[in-house]
């Protein structure tokens, strides 16, 4: 628990400045924050497989690259999920904010949070459930038992209370950063990023996927290849 709170507490969110058309890290203590433009961010997918005795499982993270121009170091930001088109799609959302605003993203879907799994309503509503189910006996000591000798309901409060910790506070200078810049002042995207975006905003309206996309775009320089070699 302790290393929960701490690493909620501790770390800076990542900030995406859509006015300057840069991304900020905020690294270890006594290292400067990672600024990097937003036409350089790394941004993939990747796939494994977890083989155990029971099953064998898929699964998928969205890995942002954010590279330090002075060292060359990258640093990666992992977000698990669980279908490689999640992943994608948080992907999509960060590059339509930052390309075309809030207002371009869709409206999001209100969910009622007090039967969220793991807090306090979700508890009892189980509990209720187990009882309709069960005779007195096996929920007594199916349930009551258990759940008591686990503390009962404090771990759901517990959980509650680290999510609500506030997050680490950014530095003086990222707030100067973050300050909103006049009109005439915003970064614009370059000729090649406002091409691309183009062809793939195309390619969509014509019912393909980004992933038709780009194995269309990547497979291209090889079948030109291809057909020089044959007429040489």
């Amino acid at each position: 628990m302790y290393q929960t709170i701490h690493q909620i507490t501790s770390n800076t969110p990542v900030r995406f400045n859509r006015q300057r058309r840069e991304v900020v890290y905020v690294r270890e203590k006594g290292k400067p924050p990672l600024i990097v433009p937003w036409e350089e961010v790394i941004a993939c997918v990747t796939a494994g497989t977890l083989v155990t005795q029971y099953a064998v499982m898929s699964s998928y993270s969205l890995m942002i690259g954010l590279r330090d121009s002075n060292s060359g170091e990258v640093v990666w930001l992992t977000l698990a999920t669980g279908h490689p088109s999640l992943a994608i799609s948080e992907w999509e959302a960060l590059r339509v904010y930052m390309e075309q605003g809030p207002d371009a993203l869709p409206t999001p879907v209100l969910i009622d949070e007090e039967f969220q799994e793991g807090t306090v309503a979700y508890f009892h509503m189980c509990r209720g459930v187990y009882r309709e189910m069960h005779s007195w006996p096996v929920y007594a000591f199916g349930f009551l038992t258990i759940q008591f000798c686990s503390g009962w309901t404090l771990p759901c409060r517990f959980s509650q209370w680290i999510n609500t910790r506030p997050k680490a506070a950014f530095p003086e200078s990222i707030r100067e950063w973050s300050k909103p810049l006049p009109a005439e002042q915003h970064a614009q995207p370059s000729a090649e990023l406002v091409q691309e975006s183009a062809e793939v905003n195309l390619a969509l309206s014509q019912g393909q996927s980004l992933m038709d996309y780009y194995k269309v775009k990547f497979s291209e320089p090889q079948n030109t290849t291809d057909a020089e070699k044959s007429e040489v």
